[in-house]
């Protein structure tokens, strides 16, 4: 028995010392449920003379054991003399609301809660009981869903301000020290049930792989060690890639090199790497874009890639009001507009006139004007030219891109053109010898 607790307690204090020895000067938050672990963690690092405080969260899922488990952790941070914190959260309503699993609403609303307790409290660092077993469960899950080589790394030591100083223990070793020492804790119904993946794991799977070989748990730590050593150089070869390809990054928009890509000998993994943290998954059609016709595009939750001669810009998907069409009445001298300002002012005479103004006959202009964005049909009678042209003409002509005439606007009167703005005013509009009344149109990003 004596053996049992120096083993595990002496192993975790040098592991302090050699690993993690930030956390001995730090003011720490341990994230306690009243289960094994976080107890057994509680009382290494009260041993350790760490300085430690408890938070506990009260989901209300189990009803009388949500709140006997409050109990217990209130009682145990008295006998151990820790400040604890208590929340109660209603996790079944944050869920639907949301539209997460109960799993991970329960998770979002823990550790959004502990990042608050520990900046509302000066505290560094936040400590999980999550261990050996845990990070099996976690790749074994990911595996079976489907993953990159980062799903495949395991649980991090460090994350952030996140900590788990357990995490090179077993659960075996675990409940050893618990049972040599006599501690008590709480035990999770909800962990004996096997409709949930990871349960199922943990009692069925993983048991199976431990009487296959009983160096499991050892054997997996140096596969993780080893795809990190691989990640790390995955990681080096994609951002060589990337100083290459990237050619542009303006406000949210970042401008690829095709070429580059395609001079790859596997491009299709390289773009899985980039654009994975975007939120896409279609990474065939991704490739096949490579070699698509201009304007066609590929769509995730919040972004797109597009395709533009031999560019992919990727950008976020657009807002339901950037199509919002803004009024602009006779006494308005600036409004403002999507990306800017723009303005109205008398002038005397017509100088040389940069792209972001144009200089209009007063008379001309029917209140009130509206700016709105360009749609299929438009077209406009473009100064300097003779005759009308539709604007999907002139775009096509002045080469711009999707993501450009997405963003393109117009100042009109009674729905005519007045400016394609930043580009190209409209010839009816313009000033000659019988203006007396000059207006000066600045747009300002």
């Amino acid at each position: 028995m004596c053996l049992i607790i120096y083993n595990l307690l002496q192993t975790f204090q040098n592991r302090i010392k050699i690993n993690l020895p930030f956390l001995q000067e730090s003011k720490l938050l341990i994230a306690i449920s009243g289960g094994l672990d976080s107890v057994v963690l509680t009382h290494l690092c009260k041993e350790t003379k760490l300085d430690i405080a408890l938070a506990h969260c009260n989901f209300n899922l189990r009803v009388k054991e949500s709140d006997a488990d409050e109990i217990f952790v209130q009682e145990l941070a008295k006998t151990l003399k820790l400040e604890v914190f208590i929340q109660h959260f209603d996790t079944s309503n944050y869920a639907k609301e949301n539209k997460l699993s109960i799993q991970m609403a329960a998770r979002e609303l823990r550790y959004n809660w502990f990042q608050e307790l520990a900046e509302h409290l000066d505290l560094d660092y936040i400590l999980t009981a999550h261990h050996a077993d845990d990070n099996l469960e976690t790749f074994l899950i990911n595996l079976t869903r489907g993953t990159g080589l980062e799903g495949l790394t395991g649980i991090p030591e460090t994350n952030g301000n996140i900590v788990r100083p357990l995490l090179s223990f077993s659960r075996d070793v675990i409940l050893d020290y618990a049972k040599s020492k006599q501690l008590k804790w709480r035990e999770d119904s909800s962990n004996a049930s096997i409709k949930y993946l990871r349960n199922k794991l943990r009692h069925e799977v993983i048991p199976k792989l431990k009487e296959v070989n009983s160096n499991v748990l050892q054997n997996f730590e140096n596969t993780l060690q080893h795809l990190r050593e691989t990640e790390d150089i995955v990681e080096e070869s994609v951002t060589a890639v990337l100083k290459r390809a990237i050619i542009d990054i303006n406000n949210h928009e970042i401008t690829y090199d095709i070429s580059q890509f395609l001079k790859l000998n596997n491009p299709k993994a390289y773009l899985y790497e980039i654009f994975k943290p975007f939120g896409f998954t279609a990474f065939n059609d991704i490739l096949i874009l490579l070699t698509a016709q201009s304007g066609k595009q590929v769509v995730s939750q919040s972004f797109r890639l597009i395709k533009d001669r031999t560019h992919l810009i990727l950008a976020p998907l657009p807002l339901e009001d950037d199509n919002e069409v803004i009024t602009i009445n006779i006494e308005e001298k600036d409004k403002s507009i999507q990306n800017g300002i723009i303005f109205f002012e008398k002038a005397e005479s017509v100088t040389k006139t940069l792209k972001n103004e144009i200089f209009v006959d007063a008379k001309t202009l029917n209140y009130p004007l509206t700016v709105r964005n360009w749609k299929e049909g438009d077209y406009f009678y473009p100064l300097g030219l003779n005759g009308k042209k539709k604007l999907s003409k002139y775009f096509k002509d002045e080469k711009l891109s999707l993501l450009d005439k997405e963003k393109c606007l117009l100042l009109c009167s009674n729905n005519e053109i007045i400016w394609v703005i930043n580009h190209r005013a409209d010839q009816r509009y313009k000033v000659n010898n019988t203006t007396n009344n000059i207006i000066k149109i600045t747009f300002k990003k």
